[in-house]
């Protein structure tokens, strides 16, 4: 494992294909990659495992919404967060960002825009947060 990968990236998404394939690249740079498919399981595992980034689903609870991300972030101020959406819309991502997401990236991006984002926000220091383009 490269210096300075995090230990422990944590997969959120209730799509298990795309989570298998998401899993697969990330598996490519970083050590352990644990998955889970619902928002309760999302915060438990973040605040058992600490990991150092969590990649989320926008569309991981049930009901629309960010609730998790407010939860993981009163249970683990430090967590970089990194939102994954199939919506392209400039408020999405804007909303996502908002709520306290450290970077934004589109499904359909995945391949390409993915492990730069989570290197970025691996090396925010808090002066700027990353938002993948649109393509």
């Amino acid at each position: 494992m490269p210096e300075g990968t995090p230990s422990c990236v944590l997969l959120a998404d209730r799509h298990h294909g795309l989570t298998e394939g998401v899993r697969g690249l990330l598996e490519t740079a970083f050590g352990s990659v644990v998955m889970v498919a619902d928002e309760v399981s999302l915060v438990d595992a973040a605040r058992r495992l600490q990991p150092d980034v969590v990649i989320v689903d926008l569309s991981l609870a049930q009901e629309r919404g960010v609730g998790w991300l407010r939860a993981l972030r009163e249970h683990c101020s430090s967590l970089k967060v990194v939102v994954i959406s199939v919506h392209d819309e400039e408020s999405v991502r804007l909303a996502a960002m908002d709520a306290g997401a450290d970077a934004f990236v589109l499904k359909r991006a995945l391949a390409t825009d993915l492990l730069p984002a989570v290197e970025s926000v691996r090396g925010d220091v808090g002066t700027e947060r990353h938002s993948g383009g649109k393509r």
